[in-house]
């Protein structure tokens, strides 16, 4: 996979979905994904006619859970089974937030169990008044309770959870749970089976010495019926939003072990600077630091992108919601990173804070700016946030008594009046600091006046294209096979490396659902370069037109999109791997929705034939060439092939291993980390050397040479 956090265990920032099985080596059946309706034509069993009283279906307790599991945690994925984590995390850093919790441990287990401990107040274990049961057990077997809801009555007057379901959902998809609890000076315990309770609540006194302990433990085994593809838990996944939340809390601590006879894994997190020390990380060559183990003792400032200033930092509470803002801008960086919390839940998709947070950015910059000698000489321009923005790093966390999320997943804040809040509070911190520091505020608008610059020389640029007919023509790049399906949902389209690939790609391809678009070697590396230069090359004209991708910096447009499938297809060697990272590139900075989406998929051809008798088998690694070989008796005579170039393949060929969605191997590609995506692109594919050298020095001690294609 190109483009990897190059970390000794690397954390994917891109998180590839496999579809589709290879065909079987000792003729298992094999399951196939199917591209296309077009592709996937079968004939379906008749729906029963028959719907009365006995169909409408009743689910109680937690059976909701396990029927629609996605509803709950996402997905069954390892996206799914990472928010399991999460959610007995949350509960733990609500206990911080509300000051009882000093400590969190987590222990990844070697069964793929995970524990959780804290030492907050514990989870109440008296009888609960409403269900005659432990409200320990009420917590873990019934939807909806819990001690968030907010009022006089609630256990907390700012938290993450909301819903009341985290601990239960957790429970419900676990085929084993336990849970400890400190409390009142007694150690009660008790254990759950796919939200079951197995065993009574049994509790006895703590010894003298160790009667004031309080907290919970929790240990649960993802149920194998739930998550049927893996329930591996990745370290450096975990890493990641521990890391997080230890930024946001500064007062909190917390540890991550992972427990291996081969290679035992252990970080501590703790910042006492929170959100100054986050942004501080974020603006040094990422990638670099997690090769140094991720210490930010290891951050010097040779490795800091190039600050204008120090890290301006601000807090404040209004009307009970506290919003709390570090930022900082970058002269040698020409894009944004903007991460929004709300009560230390990362809200991927933004919300109120977030648009206050630009929206008052944008007025403050504009007001100053009139009074600056920068601009009073001039005719008034008003800056657009995207011209502002460039170059800024900036986190701004909320704390919401009654936060109004989208969904158990939380992943936008909907409260009006945060933004209101959000606004005042940067307006005045910002304007204070800036006309304060005169030559920083020049900094930052020259800064800004030089993006404007630039997007009106990308947008002659673009109406020039747009006069030449590339942008706005009808017609297509006249390499460009295209299928004959017009549904985008229909319609998949292979990028492939050179005329070769292409020809044997455009004779194998299936015409109703297929397109094939050959490149001419290495496209253009647009981190390295402006607009005006994008627009001007050909290779990359054929994309933005061939797909429809529209303008840079414009909203996308998904109905001018022409695939809903965008393959991309080369080489298994080393120039295959650049190509791809350029496309990858170039696909990220042009347009990011396409990950968002989920359009982007990457294409695996196999790298090995081998031929016995008439029989012909494809490996699309060592391990399966080695499962082939040993398959075979001690005395068999065959002939191995190494493919380095999909031109080396027949069109019958290519469409069996590649192309056909019966048995071809594809890849989709999502963004898992927008912000360490943007540092690492930043650090690859930028301007700087050295960096990227340090990086592939110590990268490299992690390559098995044997595996280099040389």
């Amino acid at each position: 996979m190109a483009l990897l956090s190059p970390c000794h265990s690397p954390r994917l920032f891109f998180r590839p979905r496999t579809f589709g099985f290879r065909p079987p080596i000792n003729g298992v059946a094999v399951r196939a994904f199917k591209s296309s309706s077009l592709a996937s034509e079968a004939l379906q069993e008749k729906a029963n006619q028959n719907y009365g009283s006995e169909q409408i279906q009743v689910l109680e307790g937690l059976d909701p859970v396990r029927k629609r599991p996605g509803m709950y945690i996402g997905s069954t994925g390892p996206r799914g089974l990472h928010h399991l984590v999460y959610e007995i995390l949350d509960n733990s850093i609500d206990e911080a937030q509300a000051g009882y919790a000093s400590k969190i441990d987590v222990i990844l287990h070697e069964d793929n169990s995970v524990s959780i401990k804290d030492n907050g107040r514990g989870i109440p274990t008296d009888v609960h008044p409403a269900t005659k049961k432990s409200s320990l057990e009420t917590v873990l077997t019934v939807l909806h309770a819990g001690g968030k809801f907010g009022g006089s009555s609630s256990g907390y007057s700012v938290s993450g959870g909301l819903h009341g379901v985290g601990l239960s959902v957790v429970n419900a998809l676990s085929e084993a749970l336990e849970i400890t609890v400190w409390r009142d000076g007694k150690e009660c315990q008790q254990k759950y089976a796919r939200g079951k309770p197995v065993t009574i609540l049994t509790c006895h006194p703590l010894p003298a010495e160790s009667s004031t302990q309080t907290g919970t433990s929790i240990r649960f085994w993802p149920d194998s019926d739930v998550f049927t593809t893996s329930k591996d838990f990745d370290f450096n996944t975990i890493a990641g939003r521990i890391r997080e939340l230890a930024f946001l809390n500064p007062r909190l601590r917390i540890t991550l072990k992972k427990e291996s006879d081969s290679n035992e894994q252990f970080n501590e997190y703790s910042y006492a600077g929170g959100l100054v020390e986050y942004v501080k990380w974020l603006n040094t060559d990422k990638a670099y630091v997690e090769v140094c183990k991720d210490r930010l003792n290891t951050v010097t400032q040779e490795m800091m992108i190039k600050p204008i200033h120090d890290t301006v930092a601000f807090k404040e509470e209004t009307a009970g919601i506290t919003v709390d803002v570090a930022l900082q801008w970058c002269a040698d960086s020409y894009s944004d990173t903007i991460l929004g919390y709300a009560n230390s839940i990362r809200t991927i998709d933004g919300g109120t804070h977030i648009d206050g947070l630009k929206a008052s950015l944008t007025r403050t910059m504009n007001n100053l700016g009139k009074k600056s000698k920068l601009t009073k000489d001039k005719d008034i321009i008003n800056l657009s946030g995207e011209h502002v923005r460039e170059g800024l790093t900036c986190i701004i966390s909320v704390k919401v008594p009654n936060p109004e999320f989208e969904g158990q997943t939380k992943t936008r804040l909907g409260n009006p009046d945060v933004r209101r809040v959000v606004e005042q509070c940067v307006q005045e911190n910002l304007t204070e600091y800036l006309e304060l520091h005169p030559d920083v505020l020049d900094s930052i608008l020259s800064k800004a006046l030089n993006a404007l610059k630039a997007a009106m020389a990308a947008k002659r640029a673009r109406e020039l294209v747009r006069a030449k007919s590339v942008l706005k023509s009808s017609s297509l790049p006249g390499k460009l096979a295209d299928c004959s399906a017009t549904n985008p949902e229909e319609s998949e389209i292979f990028i492939v490396e050179g005329d070769s690939a292409g020809g044997s790609a455009k004779q194998g391809r299936d015409r109703r659902f297929q397109a094939i678009l050959p490149l001419r070697g290495k496209i253009l590396n647009i981190e390295r370069k402006d607009e005006a230069a994008i627009y001007k090359n050909e290779e990359i004209q054929n994309l933005i037109l061939g797909l429809g991708l529209g303008v840079k910096g414009e909203d996308f447009k998904k109905d001018g999109l022409r695939y809903h499938k965008i393959i991309i297809l080369t080489d298994a060697d080393v120039d295959g791997a650049h190509i791809r990272t350029l496309l990858l590139t170039f696909f990220y900075r042009y347009q990011k929705a396409l990950f968002d989406e989920g359009y982007i998929y990457v294409g695996v051809p196999p790298l090995y034939k081998v031929e016995r008798g008439k029989h012909a088998h494809y490996c699309y690694n060592d391990a399966e060439l080695k499962l082939l070989k040993n398959s075979f008796p001690s005395n068999a005579s065959y002939n191995i092939q190494r493919f380095k170039g999909l031109g080396e393949m027949m069109p019958a060929q290519l469409w069996e291993t590649t192309l056909d969605p019966e048995t071809r191997l594809l890849k989709q590609l999502t963004v898992e980390d927008a912000a360490e995506a943007n540092v690492v692109f930043s650090s690859l594919m930028g301007a700087r050397v050295d960096y990227r050298k340090e990086l592939i020095q110590n990268a490299a001690r992690s390559i098995n040479l044997e595996h280099l294609d040389i």
